[in-house]
């Protein structure tokens, strides 16, 4: 596969991040993804100055990388036909597995090297409670601890917090997963089958994007606006493609933060019993709103009704990576029971079922979850205040509305793009997510998406370095060779 300019710079991740010249560094980065076979023998690379312009540095460092990797024998170059990897390069025998380009995994993939990463959003520490909760678990003593479709006790609790929503639910409808992702992951292998395709929002959550495209499904984008997703033209989607599935993020969208209206929302679920397509609703962030329209003495949960509450086909996907702490690992899927039975045969095959201590802890959790809840949304209120306050005050010319929930602020910049802005910040100490990572229809260029969850003297230190990268960003005018990397200390 040859990838394309965005993916390869995504691939090459936080190959700046380091000590010595910048070609050295750049052809050590290029060198070691020829030799995972990511660049397959043949496979062409960016001509120097488009490669140049994504990375924000000058030709000459792309030209001095191409030409170490040449004298090595990893590249071929010629004139009129390019740059190649050689066709002599090695590579593991074999067709190669998809794998993620996604910078936000990528960046957790890597280590930090003291880069401060409002990349993935997720709590930077678990609550006190998770390892209180820890202490006071009792194993079972007459139980192999294999359970693919979860803890009866942990699948009540699931179904009990629907209930309490409005949503009837009985435990055989939940199904437990080690987190959403892999809930989002088992029904793409259940439902989906190469060529089909997937009704998805753009913006939208990269990684379920991720594991569409490993499906080698045909992702069909539909914008998100300021009232969430044009629910007219999803249903016009669902009418002449009959998507396979569709994925939405309805409340407190990911990346934009937007909420769909009960009324549309409504719409959205008729029209997919309608034409059978089955609609997965991403939960994750629903409940981190920072107003509750419900009153103060509403539960959380009952703020925001979920989709599953105007149909019964609907499939939800939650989790507690966001309101608790993403290692725990518990998330689940709730859904009709049929499609729940055929989920958990397909979750044996793969882990024969998840944590039983981390499920055990996540009952626990579940069962006095509101006042926990309400600690986290204050969390976020206060981060989120703090992160606009400091981008105000150091990054005027950045349009940043204010959000209504959840963990991150959706950034427009004034000019240039967030891929090629990325680059020059996390060589200033902080990485970002660029907004076309997230956007299957091509747009989102000049978005940024920056989480406000790390404590405030390091958000305040982000932006600051934030702020010295604008201040050195000039798009489509990159760095000399010579450029110095910067020191980087949280």
């Amino acid at each position: 596969m040859t990838p394309s300019l965005d993916e390869l710079v995504a691939w090459l991740g936080r190959w700046s991040a380091g000590r010595g010249p910048m070609y050295l560094l750049l052809a050590a980065r290029v060198r070691q993804l020829i030799d995972e076979g990511l660049l397959p023998p043949g496979a062409p690379l960016p001509p120097d100055r488009r490669l140049a312009t994504a990375l924000s540095v000058g030709r000459t460092t792309v030209v001095a990388a191409y030409d170490t990797l040449r004298q090595e024998g990893r590249l071929v170059r010629r004139q009129g036909s390019g740059t190649r990897v050689a066709p002599t390069a090695l590579t593991p025998p074999g067709p190669r597995p998809p794998e993620t380009s996604n910078p936000m995994f990528l960046h957790l993939l890597e280590p930090s090297d003291g880069v401060i990463l409002l990349s993935c959003a997720a709590p930077p520490s678990p609550p006190a409670l998770v390892a209180e909760s820890y202490a006071r678990i009792v194993l079972p003593t007459d139980d192999l601890g294999y359970h693919p479709a979860g803890l009866p006790v942990l699948r009540a609790a699931v179904a009990r917090r629907y209930r309490a929503r409005g949503v009837p639910t009985e435990p055989d409808q939940i199904l437990v997963t080690t987190g959403a992702q892999q809930g989002i992951g088992l029904l793409t292998r259940l439902l989906v089958a190469p060529g089909d395709a997937v009704l998805v929002e753009a913006p939208s959550y990269p990684g379920a994007l991720d594991l569409f495209r490993e499906a080698a499904a045909v992702p069909t984008p539909v914008a998100v606006g300021p009232d969430g997703l044009d629910v007219a033209a999803a249903v016009e989607v669902m009418e002449r493609r009959r998507p396979a599935l569709a994925y939405v993020v309805p409340h407190l969208h990911n990346p934009t933060g937007t909420v769909l209206p009960p009324l549309l929302g409504r719409r959205l679920v008729e029209a997919a019993e309608a034409y059978g397509v089955p609609l997965v609703e991403d939960e994750v962030l629903s409940e981190l709103r920072f107003d509750d329209p419900a009153g103060p003495d509403a539960s959380a949960g009952a703020a925001v009704p979920p989709l599953s509450s105007y149909g019964r086909e609907v499939i939800g996907v939650g989790s507690l990576s966001k309101c608790v702490w993403g290692g725990l690992r518990t998330g689940w899927v709730r859904g009709p029971a049929p499609l729940i039975a055929r989920l958990a045969r397909l979750k044996a095959l793969h882990d024969l079922g998840s944590d039983v201590p981390g499920q055990l802890v996540a009952a626990r959790l579940l069962d006095s979850f509101e006042p926990l809840l309400r600690a986290r949304v204050a969390e976020l209120r206060a981060g989120h205040d703090l992160l606009r306050a400091e981008l105000a005050r150091r990054l005027p010319s950045w349009e940043c509305p204010p959000a209504v929930g959840g963990q991150t602020l959706w950034v427009r910049l004034p000019y240039g793009d967030g891929v090629s802005f990325a680059q020059i910040a996390l060589r200033h100490g902080v990485a970002v997510l660029p907004g076309s990572t997230m956007d299957a229809l091509g747009g989102s260029g000049r978005m940024l998406r920056l989480h406000f969850l790390l404590a405030p003297d390091t958000l305040t230190e982000a932006v600051r370095r934030l702020a010295a990268a604008w201040a050195e960003y000039r798009p489509g005018v990159a760095s000399g060779p010579g450029t110095a990397l910067h020191a980087i200390a949280v």
